[in-house]
């Protein structure tokens, strides 16, 4: 089973980038994140003439996630909200796949550390991580993946000494992260040695992506049941040299199943 997470950044802008790349990657399952649509304008017919079911959660000009299957998620067990957690912002997306549960995140940006919206990041994520403890504790195999806005350490960052305690690298931010992997879920590209200076994030300025200024702040974790059976996880960074592309590339895990 092979499993990918890629912020588009618009899908109405990147939808022939995820057409091109399920043809060439054939990824079983995807999870997208910023989509910028509303329910009503989601590709559902391009989708399917490409082979793929969707389950989707958008709004209009911010946000968005949607997750593709080869198989349909079962009917019920979608969850589009946080349990308990009151936030109109469509950022997670929940369904289940045969035995194994896929939670897609958009994880809060933060804009800068002390903000109003760093806070929100903060009380998003704690809430997140209760919401991730339940499902773990209903489903032996669960993933979890999107763009978290977060680097998990110094390796994923190109310059840590600039980035010290910024935003998507500050303490508060990194231990927020290791809470919600604590019940047991693995970040499965730490599962193999790996190239250094990998990035799945450049910023469009700077000429960031060609000067390999990035970050790794999208993430596929799983549980043990299914790390342990985890055969590769790396970044695609072929989509990122496209023109007008996303400035992320999927992050993907393979799985003997």
């Amino acid at each position: 089973m092979k499993v990918a997470s890629w912020n588009v950044n618009s899908l109405n802008v990147r939808l022939p980038h995820v057409l091109a790349w399920c043809a060439d990657a054939q990824p079983d399952i995807l999870a997208l994140q910023e989509t910028k649509l509303v329910d009503e304008k989601f590709p559902v017919e391009a989708l399917a003439e490409a082979g793929y079911h969707s389950v989707y959660s958008g709004q209009p000009t911010y946000n968005g996630v949607a997750i593709l299957s080869r198989e349909p998620a079962s009917a019920d067990g979608i969850i589009m909200d946080i349990p308990g957690f009151d936030d109109p912002q469509r950022r997670v997306l929940a369904a289940t796949y045969g035995d194994v549960r896929v939670i897609d995140l958009y994880v809060v940006n933060g804009k800068e550390v002390g903000s109003d919206k760093y806070e929100y990041k903060l009380a998003w994520l704690a809430a997140v991580t209760e919401w991730v403890r339940a499902e773990m504790q209903a489903h032996e195999k669960v993933i979890v993946l999107g763009d978290f806005n977060i680097a998990p350490d110094d390796r994923d960052v190109h310059d840590p000494e600039a980035w010290h305690e910024q935003i998507l690298c500050s303490t508060p931010e990194r231990d927020a992260l290791a809470k919600l992997c604590a019940p047991g879920l693995a970040d499965t590209f730490r599962l193999f040695e790996q190239e250094e200076r990998t990035w799945s994030w450049w910023d469009y300025r700077m000429n960031a992506f060609r000067r390999k200024m990035g970050l790794r702040i999208d993430l596929v974790l799983a549980s043990k049941a299914l790390a342990d059976r985890c055969t590769a996880a790396y970044v695609d960074i072929e989509p990122r040299r496209q023109e007008r592309p996303s400035d992320h590339a999927p992050a993907i895990a393979e799985f003997s199943l």
